[in-house]
């Protein structure tokens, strides 16, 4: 399985491409999409979609995993990220990918182990669970720990996917009835 990860952000918005295969995680890419603060806001987030389809559309990734977004101090602030956050999402859904969402908190502790981890243990986390020979810079860091996060995740998931599905055939037949399951 390949997963692009991505880190929204309206001025620098990181990416970064692994390859799954069994537990072995694998760097593809990863880089950050730098988008001037002098041009006006449109303009901007066209930049986001325009290079966010291109990296999807080089790298060829089965699925993508993005951060989600919490209001901080300033609502102006989160609103505007808001607004690359939804940039990223339409490229990513106009590659046709699958958009799998993760808290800070949730790639925090699936990288580094505790989720309130500083942005430099994120990185050197990143380094170490990739073989990198450097450091990444923090945008393609918070983005590879993004896959790693989907990496980590998505059998878990799709096992409990696979769980849910066989209870419910193995109940047979349910009823529905004003929102309530009827059993």
């Amino acid at each position: 399985m390949r997963i692009l990860g991505v880190d929204p952000g309206l001025r620098r918005t990181g990416f970064g491409v692994i390859d799954v295969q069994g537990p072995r995680l694998t760097y593809v890419t990863s880089g950050t999409i730098v988008v001037p603060a002098t041009i006006p806001l449109p303009q901007r987030l066209k930049v986001i979609l325009d290079n966010l389809r291109q990296v999807a559309q080089e790298t060829q990734p089965d699925v993508a995993a993005v951060e989600i977004v919490f209001m901080n101090v300033n609502p102006a602030s989160t609103l505007l990220l808001g607004q690359a956050r939804g940039a990223v999402l339409c490229a990513l859904a106009d590659s046709g990918l699958t958009v799998q969402e993760y808290t800070a908190l949730q790639i925090k502790k699936s990288v580094v182990g505790a989720g309130r981890a500083a942005k430099e243990q994120v990185q050197l986390m990143v380094q170490r669970l990739l073989a990198l020979d450097g450091v990444p810079a923090p945008d393609s860091a918070d983005a590879l720990a993004c896959a790693i996060c989907h990496a980590h995740f998505a059998p878990l998931s799709e096992k409990l996917g696979e769980l849910n599905y066989q209870s419910r055939t193995s109940r047979g037949r349910s009823r529905v009835r004003a929102g309530r399951l009827l059993g």
